[in-house]
């Protein structure tokens, strides 16, 4: 097929897996062997009998399909798959996370020993086949996004990568012997800032807000729906000009340049960019009214939030917390809290399931709205 300018093949490069909207259907299936041998780790069958007292077998993309479509049925989504050679496949679903066993079935598993006891265990064959699906057989193309330690395809999907990193005048220019695969799969939730947007407004002028949450609460979920829902305008009144900096790819899912996840109207995506100099040029060039930013915290950031704030423009940032209290113990955070930058702390939860919100509070962190103020969960 025709590629682009990078060597990459956009007809080909799809989503990994369709298990969004609800479906588990369809692997992009054109795939061929290719010399990716310095990409991928090779494991030993000794070393694998050692872990598991079992011979080696391989798994091929096509029975880890096959597999895998037996075990989750149309009417669960899938979150996030791992898959580590030598090890088993672990995924992780709305219940939590599950391990896929060799007779299609996908369970929890109580200890180690009963996940590696018919589990699927992932190889250097899989590895290369998943890796060949993401790459569009041209793996070269990503050895940038592979520096960064992800991959992001089509459909906003992120495939992590870890293995031996090449570095280079302390840099880190790629990844070879990649041993462990982490896809997550884009989700989106429209509709689920739609309770929490009126809170974080005073008249039609939104506030500078700050959502915390432990890793994997929902926080960027909601982020994502908050730009859209501001960039889209409603009863509240008018859209706003949002400015998004994904450093990771994690808010809009960038795919050559394109987002593929909806931002709504007026939102501007600076992709791949550090957040401080990112937030700097989005003033510079978009003159936005809201500046959205995911994971903020370095100084170079919280300074950069800060000129922002000067120049007229509103912030929306995330970061990783289990509280006000628990990022107040940061010297960088409690200052900022001290100085009231921002009016709004929307705090979530993760013990249950991602996007239970626990409340909002103001600059006095004085609670604006309680958990019972939102009727379920949207993870």
């Amino acid at each position: 097929g025709e590629t682009d300018d990078s060597g990459r093949d956009p007809e080909n490069t799809d989503m990994l897996f369709a298990f969004k909207n609800r479906s588990t259907s369809t692997w992009e299936s054109l795939w061929h062997k290719s010399l990716l041998d310095s990409y991928i780790v090779s494991i030993p069958g000794k070393a694998d009998r050692q872990n598991t007292g079992r011979r080696e077998r391989k798994m091929n993309v096509d029975t880890f399909e096959r597999l895998l479509k037996q075990a989750v049925r149309d009417g669960k989504t899938i979150r996030e798959l791992r898959i580590r050679v030598g090890k088993p496949v672990m995924i992780r679903m709305e219940d939590g996370e599950n391990t896929l066993f060799s007779d299609g079935t996908c369970r929890a598993a109580e200890a180690y020993e009963e996940k590696v006891k018919n589990a699927v265990l992932a190889d250097r064959e899989l590895i290369r086949g998943i890796l060949e699906i993401c790459s569009s057989h041209s793996l070269y193309a990503y050895e940038r996004e592979i520096g960064q330690g992800f991959i992001t395809i089509r459909g906003g999907h992120r495939v992590g990568i870890a293995g031996k990193a090449v570095v280079e005048e302390g840099t880190v220019r790629t990844i070879r012997d990649i041993s462990s695969l982490n896809i997550r799969v884009a989700h989106e939730v429209r509709g689920c800032a739609k309770n929490v947007l009126p809170h974080l407004m005073e008249g039609k002028t939104f506030l500078n807000t700050l959502l915390i949450s432990p890793p994997g609460a929902g926080k960027t979920t909601l982020l994502r729906d908050l730009i859209r829902e501001l960039s889209c305008g409603g009863s509240w009144g008018a859209g706003m000009n949002v400015s998004v900096v994904d450093e990771r790819s994690e808010i809009a899912a960038c795919f050559e340049g394109i987002a593929q996840c909806d931002l709504g109207p007026r939102a501007d995506v600076m992709d791949g960019c550090p957040k401080a100099e990112g937030m700097l040029m989005m003033l510079r060039s978009m003159a936005p009214d809201v500046m959205a930013v995911d994971e903020a915290g370095g100084e170079n950031e919280i300074l950069a939030m800060k000129y922002g704030m000067n120049c007229g423009c509103r912030i929306l940032a995330t970061v990783h917390g289990a509280d006000i209290g628990d990022i107040m113990k940061r010297p960088a955070w409690r200052k900022m809290a001290e100085e009231k930058i921002f009016s709004r702390y929307v705090v979530l939860s993760g013990a249950l399931r991602p996007g239970k919100i626990v409340g909002i509070y103001d600059e006095r962190h004085e609670m604006v709205a309680a958990a019972d103020s939102f009727s379920q969960e949207y993870g």
